[in-house]
């Protein structure tokens, strides 16, 4: 076991206080799933920087706090108030969870085309066994990760989005993710499930947000099950108070000639780690996997990520971006699997940095296995400033140095926030990053 009893005894408490509470309202096989996972999390305990995977990231600012599971509170939250985060511009579905639970005050679901779920996993776990039981915590693998056995080990609540097949929609769902720190440390585990059947279409944003300062947890666990030629547009956005910590994982399972797409922003957090997994399991899948750091102070964001083509005839992209800024560090591990029958295997990976500041660092590790020998696989990365002559350039024509340096760096950051096809997202993401950049730091 790593790490010490004392860290993971908070949670086996929480663990054994939940077991009580929900004794009669949990299925059996979710009860079984839940006690595995907390097994396997006293067994792991919380990963060190002797670790691989966790060399440039410590969790100890998380394991010295004990915190307390978070409650589901409105704190005087209305409607108008989320009007900042809801993209009220464009028709979604929208599905508000505060501290991990569904808010059916605060959500507004609409009509929905026949035979469509979106809402709460809670509640589908009650109404909707059969389509839940076979994805949930089938992909999200809680063997080796364990934050992703903490959240399996508390899963209650969360959004539950089922499309069945053949249904496209043409309205977007929010998953909107909101965070209260009403003056004491909590964690709240939100877990997600969509599930796509064949020949549907659906796209789907994540937003997590914190509304108030204060330190708090989020670990959240989001699954998506792409069926046959479906097409999944996923699109995290995180905004989390900047003394939070948000660890995330996204666990992509795609299905034979499905296409994915996946455009994650991180913004806030003091602590922040995202693992992003996608298995191209059957032949003809395309995975688009497009990110955004922008960070500022003593922020710490770590992205991983994981695109395995299991099958031949498949396609694969990666662009990920950071802008770093005052003493802050951000890490990127990128790995592409190509196991031994993936012939014809199209793939291509690509990190680009930029340091505002001398005392910013970034770590980036892009890494190909390739087991085949009909592939064509490129992978790279760059570390830099601004450019001088692009400088140079603009303050000729009259433009002030502080002017030219934003608009070079919102140049940088644009070309992630343009592949965003949700005009209002782009539109909002400008103006936060425009905001920034004026104030004279990154975030």
């Amino acid at each position: 076991m790593i790490g010490s009893m004392e860290e993971t005894n908070v949670y086996l408490s929480n663990f054994a206080s939940l077991e009580k509470r929900s004794a009669g309202d949990c299925p059996p096989w979710l009860r079984r799933i839940r006690e595995e996972a907390i097994s396997r999390f006293a067994e792991l305990g919380f990963p060190t920087t002797r670790m691989e995977d966790w060399k440039y990231t410590s969790v100890a600012p998380i394991t010295r706090i004990p915190f307390k599971p978070a409650v589901y509170a409105l704190n005087g939250w209305t409607s108008n108030r989320l009007s900042d985060f809801a993209f009220q511009e464009i028709a979604c579905a929208l599905l508000v969870f505060i501290n991990g639970h569904f808010s059916p005050e605060l959500s507004s679901i609409g009509s929905l085309p026949r035979g469509v779920k979106a809402g709460s996993l809670a509640h589908a776990l009650r109404s909707d066994t059969g389509l839940v039981e076979p994805h949930l915590a089938r992909h999200a693998g809680y063997q080796r990760n364990p934050f992703t056995a903490l959240n399996t080990a508390f899963i209650q609540d969360g959004g539950f989005v089922y499309l069945p097949e053949g249904t496209v929609l043409n309205g977007p769902i929010h998953l909107l993710l909101l965070s209260t720190a009403p003056g004491e440390a909590a964690v709240s585990h939100p877990r997600n499930l969509i599930v796509v059947g064949a020949n549907s279409q659906v796209t789907i944003i994540e937003s997590y947000v914190g509304l108030e300062s204060g330190v708090y947890f989020t670990n959240a666990v989001t699954e998506i099950a792409a069926g046959e030629n479906s097409i999944i547009e996923h699109n995290k956005l995180e905004r989390e108070s900047r003394e939070a910590f948000h660890v995330a994982t996204l666990e992509v399972h795609q299905g034979r000639g499905s296409a994915f797409v996946s455009n994650s922003i991180t913004t806030g957090g003091a602590l922040v780690r995202n693992d992003t997994s996608a298995l191209l399991s059957a032949d003809g899948c395309d995975c688009t996997l497009n990110g955004l750091y922008v960070t500022g102070g003593d922020q710490h964001v770590d992205n991983h990520t994981s695109i395995d083509h299991a099958k031949p005839h498949c396609t694969s992209r990666e662009l990920y971006k950071g802008i770093l800024d005052g003493k802050s560090r951000g890490v990127f591990n990128g790995k592409i699997v190509v196991r031994k029958d993936a012939q014809k295997t199209n793939a291509r990976q690509t990190n680009n940095n930029l340091l505002l500041s001398e005392h910013s660092l970034i770590n980036t590790k892009p890494q190909l296995e390739i087991f085949a020998d009909d592939v064509r696989c490129t992978h790279g990365a760059t570390i830099g400033q601004l450019d001088e002559e692009a400088l140079f350039y603009l303050r000729a024509r009259g433009i002030g140095m502080e002017t030219a340096r934003n608009l070079l760096t919102y140049a940088f950051a644009s070309d992630v926030v343009a592949r965003m096809k949700i005009q209002p997202i782009q539109c909002q993401l400008d103006l936060l990053l425009l905001r920034s950049l004026s104030r004279g730091h990154a975030v």
